[in-house]
């Protein structure tokens, strides 16, 4: 059976997943009999079960493609991300998707604390960009006791992450990475488009850090997405370290100092040298990139502006080349990180007393089989 829709949504559909014609032709066809996308957008005619994968090859929600004119798409939280200088106009289906995953695991979690009359987290909110930020740095700091001892506990860059995001969420913040959508290693997250998000809520803020970034991005990533709760604000960054807005600036100081407390580096430094020694050296007592470095030693004026420039310039591509925090590993202790630990085991808490439906646990949790439920609920200690 033939449908007839309006061409341009099939275009639109096709460029809002970055597929030429070519390559959609071949993922809706076959190799030796490519589909005949041209036609299709010419004419808006096609059968039905084509139009079905069309759907499902570019993620997009069949009843979309029966509109009169494409959806506005805008996001639901403000969009601070730059490419060279300019604002990102279009997000991805695998960033909305991952976008609205959270929010929907927000709301569940909102009700859940409601539920059990849990009340507002003090600090949320509690700052705005006019306060100071090597004050709001040593608060954040000392209350997540993100301290020396911490940051020196574990050898590999992706258990440090690791060990920053459980602090965190004993503060009452949710913390989720992951470098896919869900639990489809099919649809990658692109660092290049966003490093993460926050979903500011006064009783059950949520970060999202995109864990397909390197592990030393993440670590700043977090602070960053912990300073925008800290002043209420959500937002979904590339965490570029030479924004010109300023609540990106002032949440880009603050992470900064969090990580790098500028007492510390000022008497730890021992020089700029051109090989980069001294800044590598840095880096590994710091757990931070070179970026993070070569911003704390200028704001402590411990090299100049053109100094600093050089310096940025020449490690503009380390962090890509670094590659992701993780690779792979077990399942359920994927999953942990991807739902964050505080989240899951209110989720496995809630199935358990029947407060939350079975089908509905499944869904936030991204499982489908009652033995994958209870394992994950046997990591995350929740006996089922």
């Amino acid at each position: 059976m033939n449908v007839t829709v309006q061409p341009e949504l099939l275009v639109w559909a096709r460029e809002r997943a970055s597929l030429s014609q070519v390559a959609l032709a071949h993922k809706v066809g076959s190799p030796n009999k490519p589909a005949p996308i041209e036609v299709w957008e010419s004419t808006g005619e096609l059968p039905l079960n084509k139009l079905e994968l069309v759907a499902k090859k570019t993620y997009v929600p069949i009843g979309y493609l029966f509109l009169e004119r494409p959806p506005n798409e805008d996001l639901p939280i403000p969009d601070y991300r730059t490419m060279d200088g300019s604002l990102v106009e279009r997000p991805s289906p695998a960033l909305i998707d991952t976008l609205y995953a959270c929010i929907q695991r927000q709301d569940w979690y909102r009700q859940y604390l409601a539920d059990i009359e849990v009340n507002d987290l003090d600090f949320a909110g509690k700052y705005s960009i006019d306060s100071d930020p090597i004050s709001l740095a040593e608060e954040i700091r000392s209350f997540v006791g993100w301290n020396t001892e911490e940051r020196s506990a574990e050898s590999q860059m992706n258990l440090v992450v690791g060990r920053f995001a459980n602090l965190v969420e004993k503060t009452g913040v949710l913390v989720m990475r992951n470098g896919v959508v869900g639990n489809n290693t099919h649809r990658p997250l692109n660092p290049n488009e966003f490093r993460g998000f926050t979903l500011y809520d006064p009783v059950a803020p949520l970060i999202f850090v995109n864990a397909a970034d390197a592990a030393v991005a993440q670590l700043f990533t977090i602070a960053h997405e912990l300073v925008h709760i800290w002043i209420g604000q959500s937002g979904l960054v590339d965490v570029s370290l030479t924004s010109t807005r300023p609540i990106e600036q002032f949440c880009n100081r603050v992470a900064a100092e969090i990580l790098v407390p500028g007492q510390e580096i000022a008497s730890e430094w021992q020089g700029f040298d051109s090989n980069g020694r001294e800044l590598q050296r840095l880096c590994r007592k710091f757990r931070v990139s070179r970026y993070v470095l070569l911003i704390k030693a200028l704001d402590a004026g411990l090299i100049d502006k053109d100094r600093f420039e050089t310096a940025y310039r020449t490690e503009q591509d380390r962090l890509v080349e670094t590659g992701p925090g993780s690779k792979g590993g077990n399942y359920y202790y994927t999953q942990r990180s991807r739902l964050g630990r505080t989240f899951a085991r209110a989720v496995i808490l809630s199935a358990k007393t029947g407060r939350t439906l079975m089908r509905d646990a499944y869904e936030l949790l991204g499982v489908k089989k009652y033995d994958t439920f209870v394992r994950l609920a046997n990591v995350m200690e929740v006996p089922f």
